[in-house]
């Protein structure tokens, strides 16, 4: 059985069904014969959750084999998938692990590596994407192309591959687990690091939803769009706009016009419009 012919079905494709498996069946080699997966699209693995499984692993076992290739150069084995439960077996102080030898390329063994992962949903949003990103630059594999090998819709895939465009503050909320993809996806609507960062800091300050940062991202965001040019506003203004946003907790706009001009000041809730209120009614507002 080819892998490739299996990769829309998951990883079941590549476990051994009566005597079709081209390795013989589950193998015990030595673990050090083992190299980790150069295509591996997970850049972090939790610390207890690995703790937990090498203790799993030392009282039970492994109880589903690794998936391995044999190495280009003659001796060992590549890994295909199975890394958490690798390093585990390594901190368990196994001497042999069972393993599945099956034969890839390299493109196969990233989006196997990929499918294992979205299939247990141990990646998170900025892994996927940047596995998704080297099937398209490195495999020259288009959207549908990539969908179809790691069984997501296309749409899932662009939106996915659109938070590598999020500013690094952003990015690394994210994957901090401070925001949310929603949360993620609504700040790519504005264009700069600078709005991406101040939109940032108020979804953390006010605890805003993903539907309250979809408003609060609206009006920058065309803003934006139209090449608005805020150049042209005078340090003193902005700074005013600015002490207002951090006295009150919430967005305020500063227009100025030829006659006067507006403050415009944004709430997402009838509670925080309460608070306001409250602050701006205050004595010590007077």
């Amino acid at each position: 059985m080819s892998a490739k012919r299996g990769l829309g079905k998951g990883l079941d494709a590549l476990l051994p069904t009566g005597d079709e498996n081209n390795g013989g069946g589950v193998l015990q080699v030595p673990i050090d014969e083992i190299e980790p997966n150069p295509r591996q699209p997970r850049s972090h693995f939790d610390q207890e959750n690995l703790n937990e499984l090498s203790d799993s692993i030392r009282q039970h076992g492994i109880l589903q084999p690794l998936i391995v290739s044999p190495s280009e150069e003659g001796f060992g084995y590549k890994l295909i998938a199975g890394e958490r439960r690798l390093q585990a077996s390594r901190m368990a102080g196994l001497e042999r692990v069972p393993v599945i030898v099956r034969a890839v390329n390299d493109q196969q063994r990233l989006e196997l590596a990929l499918i294992e992962n979205l299939q247990r949903d141990d990646l998170n949003a900025l892994d996927a994407a940047e596995g998704y990103r080297q099937l398209a630059d490195d495999f020259s594999l288009s959207h549908d192309a990539i969908a179809a090998q790691v069984g997501k819709s296309r749409t899932s895939v662009t939106n996915t591959l659109r938070l590598l465009k999020l500013s690094a503050p952003v990015r690394q909320a994210l994957e901090d687990g401070e925001i949310s993809e929603g949360h993620a996806r609504a700040l790519l609507a504005l264009k700069t690091t600078q709005s991406q960062v101040a939109a940032l800091h108020t979804i953390l300050k006010r605890q805003l939803n993903v539907r309250q940062t979809e408003e609060l991202v609206r009006e920058p965001a065309r803003q934006e769009k139209k090449g608005a040019d805020t150049t042209s506003r005078s340090a003193d203004e902005i700074a005013l706009e600015d002490q207002l946003r951090q006295k009150l907790g919430t967005r305020v706009n500063l227009k100025r016009g030829q006659h006067g001009g507006t403050i415009t000041i944004r709430f997402f809730s009838d509670e925080e419009l309460n608070a306001l209120v409250d602050q701006l009614l205050s004595p010590d507002a007077m």
